[in-house]
């Protein structure tokens, strides 16, 4: 166990001012991936071939809690752990446990994960007992056999089987569903009225030029304001000015009761309000998702065992260089995704 009374993150420094970018934005949620590996191979977000980190390129649990801590410490009020497949990684629940202190403190609003749902039925209860409260799951389709083709490696019955377990644990769950013109521009319905029977929120996500997957974006790439245009001639959509800290826009479709979130980095750019940085399993600290300007977290803090002053120098100057907004864009003419590394080693 680690992250107890007695850790350098919880000793009180004077580094404790917010940390805010070059334009005015507070940064106060972190998205953290655990780990590169996946237990699917989802034809959006990685190549069927693909060559994982080696063990020790990877950020340990005790890192990972440090640096969250110290972003905790200098602002942040959520938390989110992803992957690749974050339940996957090795002595995860001992690692959201640890981080449940700061949900204990007041310190941090809201841990949460985003998952696949392939082992979310072993670990929905231990989840919530650590604090958790909401998850992100994806699902792409009610199909089987679209669902294998899809993932490439998963199983529809296992991912309706977790999110019935984190249901059932206490779990809010939110659906994610990435929008592809050729295998599921025609049961976006079908999945809103899922998520409605279920009593869960759906979220629509444009796909991402990020990383090379051995298929081609342009043919899938199916823009959200076209399939709105479409539901609003078949549902009431009322505009919601709720947020959660992420990019989504939400509608609520009035007919289904159910909440509906649209992302939408190429059709509406959502950078005005960014507020999130993305730490990789390899410790590198993104500062736009969409740009491949990075900083070395890891080097940092394996350089400096206790010294947490080092840890906030970094973190200002990596935030003094967050960009006003991404560079996303697809385009036929462009044969290389705009950013080069893998949805899976950023973590979304």
């Amino acid at each position: 166990m680690f992250g107890d009374g007695n850790s350098v993150a919880s000793v009180p420094t004077a580094a404790t001012r917010p940390l805010v970018d070059p334009f005015g934005r507070a940064i106060t949620y972190l998205r953290v991936s655990v780990t590169d590996r996946c237990d699917f191979r989802c034809v959006y977000c990685m190549a069927e071939d693909m060559t994982f980190l080696p063990k020790n390129e990877v950020l340990s649990l005790e890192e990972i809690d440090r640096l969250a801590s110290a972003f905790i410490r200098r602002g942040t009020r959520k938390l989110r752990l992803t992957g690749g497949e974050p339940l996957v990684r090795r002595g995860i629940i001992d690692l959201v446990n640890s981080l449940g202190r700061h949900l204990k403190s007041g310190a941090l609003e809201e841990l949460t994960l985003t998952s696949n749902g392939s082992q979310m039925a072993r670990h929905a209860e231990a989840l919530f007992a650590a604090g958790v409260r909401r998850v992100n799951i994806s699902l792409d389709t009610l199909d089987a056999e679209k669902f294998a083709r899809i993932t490439r490696w998963g199983r529809l019955p296992q991912v309706l089987d977790g999110i019935a377990a984190a249901k059932a644990a206490g779990l809010q769950v939110k659906l994610n569903t990435v929008a592809l013109a050729h295998e599921n521009a025609g049961e976006i319905e079908a999945l809103m009225q899922y998520a409605a029977a279920g009593g869960h929120d759906l979220t629509l996500i444009e796909t991402m030029p990020l990383g090379e997957i051995g298929e081609d974006r342009v043919d899938q790439y199916l823009p959200l304001s076209r399939v709105r245009r479409d539901l609003a001639q078949r549902y009431t959509l009322i505009d919601l000015p709720h947020r959660t800290g992420g990019p989504a826009r939400y509608v609520c479709v009035e007919e289904l009761g159910l909440q509906l979130g649209f992302i939408t980095p190429l059709t509406h750019n959502f950078c005005e309000s960014c507020n999130r940085v993305r730490l990789t399993a390899t410790g590198q600290l993104f500062m736009c998702l969409g740009q491949d300007d990075q900083a070395d977290l890891k080097t940092v803090i394996r350089r400096v065992a206790t010294d947490e002053a080092a840890v906030d120098a970094a973190l200002d100057e990596a935030i003094s260089r967050k960009p006003k907004g991404h560079d996303f864009v697809i385009d036929r003419r462009g044969a290389r995704p705009a950013v080069a590394r893998h949805m899976s080693l950023t973590g979304g």
